[in-house]
């Protein structure tokens, strides 16, 4: 419906990539809005509308973008958390890493992590890599009709 967007949750610590992130998804003319958070922490403030995101409209974002390393919690404990909350367990999560190490890889999917995307460091693979994300969980993805919005 579209009438119904939800937002595209993105935690990343690099100006530049989020930067570069907005712009990859403003290129396709996604009507999702993008809500930035800087650090684990405020991700999952924002994801319980708690401190800061206190007010917000409650209901999930279609998908949170989250980077590996970020300051005061890590992608990977933020993944955790989320897996662990009854009412967060469902989000899709796409991890956005520059991390090409097996370990991470695989702690990330036993954690529950749906997708693991390493960021090119070429300039149009980065915007085409988050295109393809933004447009396949924001538009493309069908999500069950009691899932918490």
């Amino acid at each position: 419906m579209m009438n119904d967007l939800r937002t595209i949750l993105l935690a990343e610590d690099s100006s530049q990539d989020v930067e570069l992130m907005l712009e990859a998804l403003a290129d396709f003319h996604l009507a999702n809005k993008v809500v930035v958070v800087r650090d684990g922490v405020e991700a999952i403030d924002y994801l319980r509308c708690e401190g800061a995101y206190s007010s917000r409209k409650t209901g999930l974002p279609a998908v949170l973008l989250l980077d590996i390393k970020m300051p005061r919690m890590d992608g990977l404990e933020v993944l955790e958390t989320i897996r662990k909350d009854g009412r967060l367990h469902r989000l899709p999560v796409v991890m956005l890493t520059s991390s090409r190490e097996e370990p991470d890889l695989q702690k990330c999917y036993a954690l529950g992590a749906n997708a693991y995307v390493v960021k090119p460091m070429d300039f149009k693979d980065f915007l085409e890599a988050v295109k393809q994300v933004g447009i396949f969980w924001a538009v493309i993805n069908e999500v069950p009709s009691h899932t918490e919005r």
